[in-house]
């Protein structure tokens, strides 16, 4: 499968790569987002519960909740039967 990911893989994308805390802009970056997309993404994740924002210093950091896990498995699981493959993070 190529070309552009769809929401719901970014969303996965985000989920697992903030299983450990992550400032916005290491998310950005590994994610291939802008800022502004980026912060529309976040604050999605974050009003579902799927994401926390905790600060940090003077910068906030963003994990992953136990509640996040379940759309995890979820995503990889329908992503498996779909493409007999899971999905993965470009390197």
């Amino acid at each position: 499968m190529s070309g552009r990911r769809t929401v719901y893989e970014i969303y996965w994308e985000i989920l697992v790569f903030c299983r450990t805390p992550r400032s916005f802009t290491a998310i950005i970056n590994r994610c291939d987002l802008n800022s502004k997309t980026g912060q529309e993404y976040l604050r999605f994740l974050v009003s579902r519960g799927y994401l926390t924002a905790a600060e940090s210093g003077d910068r906030a950091t963003y994990q992953s909740t136990p509640r996040a896990a379940e759309y995890v498995a979820l995503f990889s699981s329908l992503y498996q039967k779909l493409f007999d493959s899971g999905p993965e993070f470009r390197l």
